[in-house]
């Protein structure tokens, strides 16, 4: 039995070193499958005699192991209380038990969470980003709060919905879609404060930071962000590229470059305009996010007038959404001037419209 044990942690070792929690989960069910030899239930009988061996030694096996992980992360400092058993002894005490291979990978996902915790670094540019990002990308949203460099953030519940009023000045320029009166917020703030899948970064081609709500991103996320992008080696007009949000709340930062509009707009900056929030919408699809956040991209210093540009941005997330409403919860326009949020104000009912009211003949 010990043998056995041995060769199933061998098994899972070398996943083990790289820190690629969810490889090492995929490769420990594997390995349940590879030794159920050894993890069937009923194999052993406690309180009467074993069917086959003699099972006293393999849970004193168990019980040595677990009391050996306890003692070790005492004395390594940990603040756990006395008598919680330490993750290896869990795992070898369920092993020695015939526990099944999916209480045996939560013994071992919460012990390598823990021990990815402390080896991530956010306020560091040194360490390996594939690493951290792996371990960041791996945890649930409570388990990367520890983790996030800004204070006071925003979760998704906290960011009302769209409410659409009927009797607006201007025609809609679209008919109402039910489906789509909860999937749009207007919110007024910092956009590095939200925990959401993705925010929208309104970025340079360089991708390596600048002014405005790029440097603001980069900030916030820390110095991982940038080791990242320098590897994405740039990003065109229009186009949209993804990575890690490291120390922000939102899981994922999407990066696009708007159209310089300084010398005026024509066809060639409004179809640019679109396609980075096209892009970026397909972007965060492609990668199973479901809130996304904009910021106004190209309407501080790129010079696109922003009575303009929300057409562009309201214009492009409706006709997105009309067709691929089952793949997002929720697209929010983040504005942080009180002009911008007035002109969202405004023309949002132009392209999310309430009900029609009918007119009564009498």
């Amino acid at each position: 039995m010990a043998l056995q044990i041995s060769a199933l942690f061998s098994y899972i070792r070398a996943p083990l070193r790289t820190g690629s929690l969810s490889r090492v989960c995929a490769d420990f069910q594997g390995a349940g499958v590879r030794f159920k030899h050894i993890l069937t239930p009923g194999s052993f009988q406690l309180g009467g005699k074993p069917a086959t061996s003699p099972v006293r030694g393999h849970i004193t096996s168990g019980l040595r192991a677990e009391k050996f992980a306890t003692k070790s992360s005492q004395s390594n400092g940990s603040s756990s209380p006395r008598g919680r058993r330490g993750w290896l002894g869990q795992v070898a005490l369920g092993a020695a038990l015939g526990a099944s291979t999916v209480a045996l990978v939560q013994c071992l996902h919460t012990g390598i969470v823990a021990a990815m915790a402390r080896k991530v670094n956010l306020n560091s540019a040194e360490g390996d980003w594939k690493e951290t990002k792996d371990s960041l990308l791996s945890l649930s949203v409570k388990d990367r709060r520890p983790h996030y460099r800004t204070s006071n953030f925003v979760s998704l519940a906290d960011v009302s919905v769209w409410t659409p009023t009927a009797g607006g000045s201007e025609k809609a320029l679209y008919q109402r879609n039910e489906k789509l009166d909860q999937k749009i917020s207007l919110y007024s703030g910092d956009i590095t404060k939200l925990e959401v899948d993705a925010i929208v970064n309104a970025a340079n081609k360089t991708l390596l930071g600048g002014g405005g709500v790029d440097g603001a991103i980069h900030r916030a996320a820390g110095p991982m962000l940038q080791r990242e992008c320098a590897s994405l080696h740039g990003c065109e007009t229009g186009e949209a590229k993804i990575t890690c949000g490291y120390g922000l709340p939102a899981k994922y930062v999407i990066h696009t470059v708007g159209p310089i509009a300084q010398g005026g707009v024509g066809e060639e900056e409004k179809n640019a305009l679109r396609s980075c929030y096209k892009n970026s919408l397909t972007t965060a699809t492609k990668n199973a996010a479901r809130s996304v956040a904009f910021p106004c991209i190209s309407t501080g210093i790129y010079g696109y007038p922003p009575e303009q540009a929300v057409h562009e941005a309201l214009a492009t997330a409706r006709e997105y959404l009309d067709e691929h409403h089952d793949e997002l919860d929720r697209v929010i326009f983040c504005v942080f001037l009180p002009t911008d949020k007035e002109l969202y104000l405004k023309t949002l009912p132009l392209y999310f419209p309430a009900e029609a009211t009918v007119k009564s003949k009498l």
